[in-house]
């Protein structure tokens, strides 16, 4: 899913290999592994590539269809991780914030 996200990423930007090889300060044909599957970009290299095209890193490794979460679904999504307790002191904790 990786290597079809990010060809779809630089396509849809408008970018060649070569364009985001020289951003990244890799050779084209480093790059084009990538997008084969060859070769693995490092963790940090994934990270600036989701920042690159502005997206999440999750979306960008086929974790998620979102491709940015909106404030909304991350607080969302970090609130699911709670346990039923902490949801509760959570929303007692904003509820306070509020008034």
């Amino acid at each position: 899913m990786f290597t079809s996200r990010l060809k779809q990423l630089r396509k849809e930007a408008g970018l060649t290999q070569r364009n985001i090889a020289d951003v990244f300060h890799t050779s084209p044909q480093s790059y084009a592994q990538w997008e084969k599957g060859l070769r693995s970009p490092s963790k940090k290299s994934i990270e600036k590539l989701a920042d690159f095209f502005k997206v999440s890193t999750d979306y960008l490794l086929g974790n998620s269809d979102i491709k940015k979460p909106t404030e909304k679904s991350e607080i969302e999504l970090l609130i699911e991780q709670l346990s039923d307790e902490q949801k509760k002191e959570t929303l007692q904790f904003i509820r306070n914030i509020l008034q």
